[in-house]
């Protein structure tokens, strides 16, 4: 896969730099690249402990990201997925640590503990005062003698900068570091791999499935796992992690990996609310980019359970944008929609006919969902058929409560319904149909008039014709054709749809902002949804001449 970068050689070093130069002077960096890439803070007086980490990078924005007033002093940048050196990692102790001394946060990761290792002790040689933690939060591979630091390491960033911050010795923030160590545990999971620059991607996980406990460097995980959704994904973590859990309150760090959409992520932290460990989380962190693992569609859960202190260290604002700061869980809150808003119901009816044409319609389009969507991700965003299978699917949940007997408030009724459960454009365009032709049907016209007016309605407000390329062109050469039959109708959509095909100008919806080259030979999926329906009502109703009023069960006058 292609990546926005110039070189992997070069990858780093002008990362470092566009850090850099959004940080408004408040970052800085030793000379010394390629070789030394370490970041510092501007204003540094060495008067207080200096916390410095680092690793390979990849996980952006750690560790750099997180450097600032409150938190780290320095970070030290590694190759991607490799240890920076003994000489990098002792020129970033030596450029920040004065007479309080230093700590240093390290990942559990053999090269990371060396290179650390070692360039403490020499910086000790030096007659500096230097300390170490380890940090081996993650529980996905408990049998492991060493577990690996992943983004639990965070929480030790935050306490031990803000303590240190605050003036506390160099064994106060190392205690206070080691308490966090020793009580963080976290796993993450993921559907991909990342795409190392410069390597060929591996592509272990298959298709349908999650790999839980993989590592951030793209180690493999601790099993691959079906996947059945967002809910499953989030149990089979928290199962593991509430192993690790005491009764005490406990703060949540959800972290994206790099590759998950603010949307996704969104409904992970909504699956953790209502978990089995949701009545022991009392505050979050993200969720957010924290610590990635490049673009790895995955996530991980890191958990700390603060006490009163912990948490205020936690919460302490830093100007770091890279942190997300810390939030207390609440129920969410429902208002009340305002007045004027709160929908009347219609008096429900049943009629059998009616139900069965309508669930029938509504299935035909659930169906035809994937189709849909393929030709809508030609000329516009790929939700054509999840829109409208959607909607099938809310009316389909509605019938027990609709007018079914009576045609005139059902066409009001849909439409309603189509507003409240159908998003887009095209959810109310066709609530504007439906309730247009509830209108007609209410002043005598047939049911085949009444959605005749409907549509002229819709083209009304909505401004599309024929030849704009939209549902428009199969409704309407459909319903004028009604009078001869399903059949008829049912030829006169495909053909209205077929044309879409030709047209290499959309005039209305998403796909106007599309080229000609791109539309050409790609049927509209509106117009391709209404000549499918108009298709199966011509197979199960052949012989109907005013389908609309046959197939609802309702009398010929309308």
């Amino acid at each position: 896969m292609s990546q926005f970068l110039n070189s992997k050689e070069n990858a780093v070093t002008e990362a470092i730099d566009g850090v850099l130069a959004t940080s408004g002077g408040a970052l800085s960096r030793l000379d010394g690249y390629p070789h030394i890439r370490v970041v510092v803070r501007s204003d540094w007086d060495k008067s207080k402990v200096a916390i410095v980490s680092g690793g390979g990078s990849g996980h952006e924005p750690a560790h750099a990201g997180f450097v600032g007033k409150g938190m780290l002093t320095a970070a030290v940048c590694g190759d991607v997925f490799a240890s920076p050196s003994v000489d990098a990692i002792l020129a970033g102790i030596l450029a920040v640590t004065g007479s309080a001394g230093c700590l240093l946060i390290v990942k559990n990761y053999t090269g990371d503990r060396l290179n650390f290792g070692l360039a403490a002790e020499r910086a000790r040689a030096y007659g500096l005062n230097v300390s170490m933690v380890i940090v081996d939060d993650d529980i996905a591979l408990p049998d492991l003698p060493q577990s690996r630091g992943v983004a639990g390491t965070l929480f030790v960033h935050k306490i031990a900068g803000a303590l240190a911050e605050s003036g506390a010795d160099l064994e106060a923030v190392t205690k206070a570091a080691r308490r966090v160590v020793e009580n963080t545990s976290s796993i993450g999971m993921s559907l991909d791999t990342c795409t190392v620059p410069g390597s060929p991607k591996e592509n272990r996980i298959p298709e349908g499935h999650a790999e839980l406990g993989l590592g951030i460097h793209g180690e493999a995980g601790v099993e691959q796992i079906e996947y059945s959704g967002a809910n499953g994904a989030v149990a089979a973590m928290v199962e593991r992690l509430a192993a690790s859990m005491n009764d005490k309150p406990h703060v949540v760090l959800v972290n994206n990996l790099g590759g998950t959409s603010t949307l996704e992520m969104s409904v992970v932290v909504h699956e953790l609310a209502r978990s089995t460990i949701a009545s022991q989380i009392s505050h979050i962190i993200g969720p957010a980019s924290m610590m990635t693992s490049l673009d790895m569609q995955g996530f991980s859960i890191s958990i700390f359970p603060a006490d009163k202190h912990e948490l205020e260290l936690l919460s302490r604002p830093v100007a770091l944008s890279a942190w997300p700061g810390v939030t207390a869980v609440k129920p969410v809150a429902v208002l009340s929609l305002p007045d004027g808003l709160t929908p009347i119901a219609p008096l429900p009816s049943k009629h059998e006919p009616t139900r069965r044409f309508l669930t029938d319609c509504c299935t035909l389009l659930i169906d035809a969902e994937r189709d849909l969507n393929a030709l809508d991700a030609k000329s516009g965003d790929g939700d054509t058929g999840s829109t409208l299978a959607g909607a099938a699917r809310a009316l389909i949940e509605a019938l027990d409560r609709l007018p079914l007997s009576d045609h005139t408030q059902l066409f009001r009724a849909m439409g309603q319904e189509l507003s409240q459960t159908m998003g887009g454009s095209s959810g109310v365009l066709l609530a504007i149909f439906f309730a247009a032709a509830g209108d007609g049907a209410s002043s005598g016209l047939t049911i085949r008039d009444a959605l005749k007016a409907g549509l002229s309605r819709m083209q009304e407000i909505g401004g599309a014709r024929i030849g704009d390329r939209t549902m428009v062109d199969a409704l309407s050469p459909a319903l004028d054709a009604l009078d001869e039959g399903f059949i008829a109708a049912a030829e006169a959509a495909r053909g209205g749809a077929n044309l879409t095909a030709t047209l290499l100008q959309a005039k209305a919806g998403r796909a106007a902002y599309i080229n000609a080259k791109q539309l050409e030979g790609h049927v509209d999926p509106g117009a391709e949804a209404v000549a499918r329906l108009f298709e199966h009502l011509a197979r199960v109703a052949p012989g109907s001449r005013l389908p609309g009023e046959q197939a609802l069960g309702v009398g010929a006058t309308g």
